[in-house]
């Protein structure tokens, strides 16, 4: 581990994101059917819609962070995916995309603008704002999730978001386990 690389905590943050929707999907297969898409309060009306939003924002950043300009479309749809493992499945996809953009970076990429082609303009980002601004909008709509889930038949977990400090290791055992990555993989 090289803690002067200035691109690690970006290596980190994309990491912490996978393992959170990991963590996130596996709490969320225990809700009964109907709960998935139930009304919720938040600003989007239920768990399906809030996470939906989620992954297709995702999908419209992880595009333009790859040099694409067709990211906007994924948000034309409102809800691509309103069956859950579907949905699990596309979430784990983008974040792979996510964390190998960030595997690539090197510190002169810090400077780098990324083009965000929005329907009526092109958004010109520095890298590490955009990358920044990402993780922010997931933890921000997942502490939502969390709060529906506080209406549902089964117990949130204490904690979504909150699991990449060492101290936090045997927190996330059985879900680095799962993903196959050690605690090396998160030192690096």
């Amino acid at each position: 581990m090289n803690s002067q690389d200035p691109t690690r905590p970006f290596r980190l943050m994309a990491r912490n994101n996978r393992l959170t929707n990991f963590r996130l999907g596996q709490t969320l297969r225990q809700l009964a059917p109907s709960e998935w898409e139930a009304p919720r309060s938040g600003f989007f009306p239920s768990l399906r819609s809030t996470l939906n939003h989620l992954l297709t924002v995702d999908l419209f950043y992880v595009d333009a962070l790859e040099g694409g300009t067709t990211g906007f479309s994924h948000r034309e749809t409102p809800e691509p995916y309103p069956d859950l493992d579907d949905l699990i499945a596309a979430q784990a996809e983008v974040d792979q995309r996510l964390i190998d953009f960030c595997e690539g970076l090197a510190p002169a990429d810090l400077d780098r603008v990324v083009e965000v082609h929005r329907p009526d303009r092109v958004q010109r980002e520095p890298l590490p704002e955009l990358l920044l601004h990402m993780s922010h909008h997931a933890t921000h709509h997942r502490g939502q999730v969390h709060a529906m889930l506080a209406a549902t038949s089964i117990a949130p977990p204490p904690q979504f978001d909150e699991f990449l400090t060492r101290d936090a290791t045997p927190a996330r055992r059985d879900e680095m386990r799962a993903l196959g990555w050690s605690e090396d993989y998160l030192a690096s």
